[in-house]
């Protein structure tokens, strides 16, 4: 293997594999239309249990893939190393199953090792291939095929545009098997957890809110004077009637603008001064939502009210902000 010569363009040798590659997934886009990828949909979901997705080599990196994919999206799976399988794996198939096996030759004998107990269990087998006369094709229940010229390696030996054609191919399955079960962003953040998205999507309003002695809740006849002190805190008061029901709230933007009016005395009564009836949410309202709500509505906090309409705490917008729920 010589030295590049020190004029070399790697830029155009660069453009010349992206250029193959989208080639090759411009191809793929006509491959779909056909009832091969409908029936391999339907497959999938009338599997209650897990897909098994396998290969082997580049065709296996892009199975393990995959099968994370799949069961990020709603639909479990897991990757099954055919070398592993044949020595004692094989035993986490069961014909509840759906196997999904990747090849580009359909000829690889790793995975032809896997067909005498796939077919002896009656399991539905997937095979996404290059090749639709290889015998990994012939005995698939559902053969989804790319079309492809070349590979993207300068030798068209490497897998660079047949593993970018798989990866495309299942992840259009990924998307079309999301939308059929009617898969929402909420599903996908219990599955991610500890993602941004699984932390912007499931934290409540009840896990970040002021409470106790941090929740500033007086009676509507408390007076001026009387509430000032206590708007320290988050800079708003919820008031309640003698019910404990919320009735009203005063925050530092309806001080602002009392001053600006000229003021009252210390002694005027807050029921007569509180934003009435003022809008409120509930413990179980996802953060995201609170600060989509308080942007829209222009308000910094929103007292948070339980079934009975009683004030359990107050959720402002800078907690929002350092819990990474606002941007």
């Amino acid at each position: 293997m010589s030295k590049p010569d020190e004029n070399f363009d790697f830029r155009s040798a660069g453009l010349r594999v992206l250029r193959l590659e989208a080639q090759a997934l411009d191809q793929l886009a006509g491959r779909i239309e056909g009832e091969a990828f409908s029936g391999a949909c339907r497959a999938i979901l009338a599997c209650d249990s897990h897909v098994v997705v396998t290969g082997m080599g580049k065709s296996g990196h892009i199975g393990a893939k995959v099968a994370a994919t799949l069961s990020s999206t709603g639909t479990p799976a897991f990757f099954l190393h055919p070398a592993e399988a044949v020595h004692g794996d094989l035993g986490v198939l069961t014909p509840r199953n759906v196997v999904l096996a990747i090849s580009h030759s359909a000829a690889t004998e790793e995975v032809l090792n896997l067909l005498p107990y796939i077919a002896h269990h009656g399991i539905p087998l997937i095979v996404v291939c290059g090749n639709q006369e290889g015998p990994l094709a012939r005995k698939a229940d559902v053969v989804l095929s790319y079309s492809l010229e070349q590979e993207a390696c300068p030798l068209n030996l490497a897998p660079t545009a047949s593993t970018i054609a798989q990866m495309a191919l299942c992840d259009a399955l990924a998307g079309a098997l999301m939308e059929a079960r009617g898969f929402t962003d909420e599903d996908f953040a219990l599955r991610h957890p500890l993602g941004t998205l699984g932390r912007r999507l499931l934290v409540r309003v009840g896990d970040l809110m002021a409470t106790g002695a941090d929740n500033p809740v007086m009676h509507e006849s408390a007076t001026l004077g009387e509430t000032i002190p206590r708007m320290a805190q988050l800079g708003a008061v919820s008031f309640v009637d003698d019910t404990g029901k919320l009735t009203g709230i005063f925050c530092d933007g309806d001080l602002r603008r009392l001053v600006g009016r000229g003021g009252a005395p210390p002694t005027t009564i807050m029921a007569e001064l509180m934003i009435a009836n003022p809008k409120r949410v509930s413990p179980e309202t996802s953060g995201t939502k609170v600060v989509d709500f308080l942007q829209e509505h222009r308000i910094g906090v929103l007292p948070v009210v339980d079934e009975q309409g009683r004030p359990v705490g107050m959720i402002d917008l800078k907690t929002l902000h350092r819990a990474g729920l606002a941007g």
